[in-house]
């Protein structure tokens, strides 16, 4: 039978963004935790994903009230509410899942929909686990939308970014050769996970050309947004159907290739459908999500400034 006890935590810490801006808006406050109601589950949160996505996102939102912070978490289920099940199946206190797309991963305890909650993938840690879904969404997504299959080749640009691991690991499973630019000391993420490795920088077009096979790249994707990435991607696949973007939506609208974010309506759909699939291959030791460091949820902003302002060289949580 399903346990609907009451969550023991009325209150709970959470990040909150008070306005758009820049982190300065951010701000860790104490916020009821209301029961699960039909169609919800209570979370002990044991890890929270940060994501650029997290900063970017109040940075140029629109919103009027304060917003929740944090869009996937990992922890153990503290309450459930009357008849819920969560997307993998029955669900009961004591559980541990996943959840992703939400609003409000950064905090101690939170109620959520149970659509957005998964079984936790026993191979990874709370931390692994809380940053599996954004990246390998969105990674999911790049090769679908390109239509890549076994036997292709394509570049990557950014490949030993967050999203690029995850390209990386689910390109392989497809069959499909990587070839991955990189900074000069990330070139071992790139060839660790199965990619053939190039340096970004001055004759970045030629040096990919070298590597191509007879036939050419079949996709470009691009992980950074750089003017380089793009103007490369362009001149190496003519079909801009199979260019595809993830930080330089300006210029796909201006150039007419793809551009893809979690917030568009086809993205969105796509990346809910894809979700029991990756945390599947977690489970199986398919799918890895390399960390860099975790935080206290205290130091959200520190977190958050450290994803942002460089290259993390893994992932990073926050833990309540």
């Amino acid at each position: 039978m399903t346990d609907t006890t009451p969550s023991t935590a009325p209150t709970a810490r959470q990040w909150v963004a008070r306005e758009p801006g820049d982190l300065d808006v951010f701000e860790l406050r104490e916020v009821p935790v209301p029961d699960p109601g039909p169609g919800e589950v209570t979370v002990e949160v044991r890890a929270a994903g940060v994501n650029p996505a997290d900063a970017k996102h109040v940075a140029q939102g629109t919103f009027t009230q304060p917003r929740p912070v944090g869009y996937e978490l990992s922890g153990v289920v503290v309450a459930v509410g009357p008849g819920t099940e969560i997307v993998s199946g029955p669900v009961a206190v004591g559980d541990e899942v996943v959840a992703f797309r939400v609003q409000g991963g950064w905090a101690s305890v939170v109620t959520l929909p149970a659509s957005d909650v998964l079984a936790k993938p026993a191979r990874l840690s709370h931390p692994e686990a809380a940053n599996l879904l954004l990246a390998g969404t969105t990674a999911s997504e790049m090769l679908h939308r390109v239509g890549v299959s076994g036997g292709d080749t394509v570049v990557v640009h950014g490949a030993s970014s967050s999203v690029g691991v995850s390209v990386l690991q689910q390109a392989r499973l497809l069959g499909v050769r990587v070839v991955g630019t990189a900074g000069e000391s990330r070139a071992e993420v790139v060839s660790g996970y199965g990619g053939t490795p190039t340096t970004y920088g001055e004759g970045l077009e030629q040096r990919l050309r070298d590597l191509a096979p007879p036939e050419g790249y079949a996709a470009a994707l691009d992980c950074v947004g750089t003017d380089e990435a793009v103007d490369v991607s362009l001149a190496l696949v003519a079909d801009r159907s199979r260019v595809l973007t993830i930080a330089a939506p300006g210029r796909a609208q201006d150039e007419g290739f793809v551009a893809i974010a979690g917030a568009m309506r086809e993205s969105a759909a796509y990346r809910d459908t894809v979700r029991p699939h990756l945390v599947a291959l977690a489970e199986s030791g398919d799918l890895e999500v390399p960390m860099s460091r975790t935080y206290p949820l205290e130091d959200g902003v520190e977190a958050l400034r450290f994803v942002t302002d460089g290259h993390p060289g893994g992932k990073v949580a926050l833990i309540p």
